[in-house]
């Protein structure tokens, strides 16, 4: 017996009647012989983490554009996060975290440089719109080495692309919108538990917001601080879907509600608030000029693949994969006039 069938074997042993077994993963695409050390989602993990999509991440915004202080969360410093939470949840509830952790690490690879701004921005310029869930998947399958893709198992693609829905219901009632996984679940509510505390701090240092404009019934039921309300959160999250046996991850009512309306505090006060309005039109402004330059000269920029695609998707995908440094240096080099050479 291999030290992989080792592993499968302590998960048949041990994990919860509904969790996803690594053994009973449906297959890739393209199909592999088994590893003889590491499980398929303990692989997908490492790809997922090798590639260079997920390096990119600790370039990109989370909530603020191309932040200069030390302490601001970045797309990377969030899937951590997301990833810390998911595998806390997991581990409670006997789910396999070699699963959860993949979903979660691969989660946010296709979003957009300057965060909510980049992803309004290429949802209005791409013919075919623009989600970065979407983009995520398409990373994974088509994007990522070359064009061959990561060749992920069914369950971290199906996670991936189910992880959320913006602002949409957290916990969707049709089964179809929701991840096949109980695994892919726990993701998605983890990442919506880990921005809405972590951007409350993140605006709180910025000064966008200040502690006082927090609701009051927010800090009623999740306490004054960041540890706090994760906890409150996780904890709920445990407790209920213990309580359901299982046949989903869930929340009680009184908690998904006040999530929801932390998630709109955000959304008014911090993400698209008066006073980030400046900022955001610059953000868009550099990726509108850049996808219309990239459409007229895109030799040197957008790749030929994934085969059949038209050159507009093509171009979106090439900015999406920008970080934030990317765009402004990109941005600069097109657009900002240079020093006459000396005489």
């Amino acid at each position: 017996m291999s030290i992989r069938e080792k592993i499968e074997e302590v998960e048949r042993q041990t994990l919860a009647e509904k969790a996803c077994l690594s053994s009973q993963s449906k297959e890739r695409e393209r199909p592999e012989k088994p590893h003889s050390l590491r499980t398929g989602f303990q692989r997908d993990r490492d790809r997922i983490i090798h590639c260079k999509s997920f390096r990119r991440l600790k370039h990109k915004t989370q909530v603020f554009l191309a932040p200069f202080g030390d302490h601001y969360r970045t797309r990377l410093t969030h899937t951590l996060e997301v990833s810390q939470i998911a595998r806390t949840i997991a581990k409670a509830l006997r789910l396999n975290e070699d699963l959860t952790e993949a979903i979660a690490l691969g989660h946010d690879l296709g979003h957009t440089p300057f965060g909510h701004a980049g992803e309004e921005t290429l949802a209005k310029l791409l013919p075919d719109g623009f989600t970065h869930y979407e983009q995520s998947l398409r990373v994974v399958e088509k994007l990522e080495y070359e064009g061959k893709g990561l060749n992920l198992t069914f369950e971290v693609r199906d996670g991936i692309h189910k992880h959320s829905k913006g602002r949409g219901e957290i916990l969707e009632e049709n089964k179809d919108e929701m991840p096949h996984t109980l695994e892919g679940q726990v993701v998605r509510v983890s990442d919506i538990i880990a921005y809405v505390n972590h951007d409350i701090d993140d605006a709180l240092r910025a000064e966008i917001i200040k502690e006082s404009d927090i609701p009051r019934r927010m800090i009623k039921i999740f306490g004054q601080w960041h540890a706090s309300r994760i906890d409150k959160m996780v904890e709920d999250v445990v407790e209920v879907s213990l309580k359901e046996g299982l046949e989903k991850i869930a929340m009680s009512k009184e908690i998904l509600n006040a999530v929801m309306e932390l998630r709109d505090f955000l959304y008014d006060r911090v993400y698209f608030s008066p006073n980030s309005k400046p900022e955001i039109e610059k953000a868009k402004k550099i990726l509108t000029d850049l996808y219309e330059y990239l459409l007229e000269n895109p030799e040197d920029y957008a790749k030929l693949y994934p085969e059949g695609d038209s050159l507009e998707k093509r171009v979106g995908d090439f900015i999406a994969g920008m970080s934030d440094r990317y765009a402004l240096a990109l941005y600069e080099k097109l657009f900002f006039p240079r020093s006459w050479p000396a005489l």
